[in-house]
Protein backbone atom coordinates (compact mmCIF):
# COMPACT_ATOMS: atom_id res chain seq x y z
CA UNK A 1 0.00 0.00 0.00
CA UNK A 2 1.20 3.21 -1.28
CA UNK A 3 2.33 6.18 1.46
CA UNK A 4 0.19 9.16 1.11
CA UNK A 5 2.66 11.73 0.37
CA UNK A 6 0.29 14.69 1.71
CA UNK A 7 0.04 13.16 5.19
CA UNK A 8 3.95 12.41 5.16
CA UNK A 9 4.65 16.18 4.39
CA UNK A 10 1.71 16.99 7.04
CA UNK A 11 3.89 14.75 9.57
CA UNK A 12 6.96 16.86 9.08
CA UNK A 13 7.34 19.42 11.85
CA UNK A 14 8.62 22.13 8.56
CA UNK A 15 8.98 25.18 11.09
CA UNK A 16 11.61 23.18 12.84
CA UNK A 17 13.87 22.14 9.24
CA UNK A 18 13.58 25.50 8.30
CA UNK A 19 14.53 26.88 11.87
CA UNK A 20 17.46 24.38 11.75
CA UNK A 21 18.33 24.09 8.25
CA UNK A 22 20.94 27.08 8.39
CA UNK A 23 22.40 25.59 11.62
CA UNK A 24 23.53 22.59 9.77
CA UNK A 25 24.96 24.32 6.59
CA UNK A 26 26.85 26.08 9.60
CA UNK A 27 27.85 22.75 10.96
CA UNK A 28 28.65 21.49 7.44
CA UNK A 29 30.90 24.97 6.45
CA UNK A 30 32.93 24.72 9.72
CA UNK A 31 33.63 20.93 9.30
CA UNK A 32 34.74 21.50 6.04
CA UNK A 33 37.39 25.07 7.35
CA UNK A 34 38.41 22.09 9.66
CA UNK A 35 38.84 19.35 7.49
CA UNK A 36 40.93 21.84 5.21
CA UNK A 37 43.45 22.70 7.82
CA UNK A 38 46.90 21.57 8.09
CA UNK A 39 47.76 18.04 9.23
CA UNK A 40 47.84 16.75 12.42
CA UNK A 41 50.93 14.53 13.74
CA UNK A 42 50.55 10.72 13.50
CA UNK A 43 51.07 8.74 16.82
CA UNK A 44 53.51 6.33 16.76
CA UNK A 45 53.30 2.64 15.90
CA UNK A 46 52.87 -0.18 18.55
CA UNK A 47 56.41 -0.77 19.55
CA UNK A 48 57.83 -4.20 19.14
CA UNK A 49 60.84 -6.24 21.20
CA UNK A 50 63.62 -5.31 19.16
CA UNK A 51 64.48 -1.69 18.39
CA UNK A 52 63.59 -1.21 14.82
CA UNK A 53 66.49 0.12 12.45
CA UNK A 54 66.58 2.95 10.84
CA UNK A 55 65.32 1.88 7.55
CA UNK A 56 62.46 0.06 9.18
CA UNK A 57 61.26 3.84 11.07
CA UNK A 58 61.94 5.14 7.39
CA UNK A 59 59.82 2.74 5.48
CA UNK A 60 57.47 3.35 8.47
CA UNK A 61 56.96 6.93 8.11
CA UNK A 62 56.90 7.17 4.60
CA UNK A 63 53.79 4.68 4.88
CA UNK A 64 52.32 6.64 7.87
CA UNK A 65 53.09 10.13 5.87
CA UNK A 66 51.32 8.42 2.40
CA UNK A 67 48.17 6.91 5.08
CA UNK A 68 47.89 10.38 6.34
CA UNK A 69 47.80 11.95 3.04
CA UNK A 70 45.49 9.08 1.44
CA UNK A 71 43.06 10.16 4.50
CA UNK A 72 43.47 13.58 4.00
CA UNK A 73 42.07 13.37 0.45
CA UNK A 74 39.32 11.25 1.44
CA UNK A 75 37.78 13.43 4.64
CA UNK A 76 38.50 16.19 2.56
CA UNK A 77 35.51 14.88 -0.37
CA UNK A 78 33.16 13.42 2.82
CA UNK A 79 33.32 16.83 4.27
CA UNK A 80 32.48 18.89 0.85
CA UNK A 81 29.80 16.53 0.10
CA UNK A 82 28.67 17.08 3.15
CA UNK A 83 28.84 20.58 2.93
CA UNK A 84 27.08 20.91 -0.88
CA UNK A 85 24.34 18.32 0.67
CA UNK A 86 23.85 20.45 3.25
CA UNK A 87 23.41 23.15 1.34
CA UNK A 88 21.33 21.66 -0.89
CA UNK A 89 19.20 20.79 1.85
CA UNK A 90 18.47 24.70 2.78
CA UNK A 91 17.86 25.17 -0.75
CA UNK A 92 15.28 22.23 -0.69
CA UNK A 93 13.67 23.77 2.57
CA UNK A 94 13.44 27.03 1.32
CA UNK A 95 11.89 25.84 -1.74
CA UNK A 96 9.46 23.79 -0.01
CA UNK A 97 8.73 26.66 2.20
CA UNK A 98 7.97 28.75 -1.14
CA UNK A 99 5.70 25.99 -2.16
CA UNK A 100 3.66 25.47 0.92
CA UNK A 101 3.13 29.75 1.00
CA UNK A 102 1.82 29.30 -2.55
CA UNK A 103 -0.17 26.69 -1.78
CA UNK A 104 -2.17 28.40 1.22
CA UNK A 105 -2.03 31.20 -1.01
CA UNK A 106 -4.32 28.96 -4.08
CA UNK A 107 -6.36 27.37 -0.88
CA UNK A 108 -7.50 30.94 0.01
CA UNK A 109 -8.16 31.84 -3.65
CA UNK A 110 -10.18 28.28 -4.46
CA UNK A 111 -12.25 29.12 -1.12
CA UNK A 112 -12.74 32.24 -1.78
CA UNK A 113 -14.19 31.11 -5.91
CA UNK A 114 -16.31 28.40 -3.95
CA UNK A 115 -17.83 31.34 -1.84
CA UNK A 116 -18.36 33.45 -4.65
CA UNK A 117 -19.93 30.37 -6.85
CA UNK A 118 -22.28 29.26 -3.84
CA UNK A 119 -23.31 32.89 -4.15
CA UNK A 120 -23.69 33.61 -7.49
CA UNK A 121 -25.39 30.21 -7.82
CA UNK A 122 -27.99 31.12 -4.75
CA UNK A 123 -28.95 34.12 -6.72
CA UNK A 124 -29.37 32.44 -9.19
CA UNK A 125 -32.03 29.86 -7.94
CA UNK A 126 -33.78 32.70 -5.89
CA UNK A 127 -34.17 34.83 -8.38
Amino acid sequence: MPIPWLTVLQAVPWGEVIRNAPKVAEGARTLWNKAAGPATSVPPGPASAAPPTLAQLQDRLQASEAAVSGLQVQMQSATQLIKELADQNTQLVRAVEAQRRQLRWLAGVAVLLVVLVLAVGVRWLAG
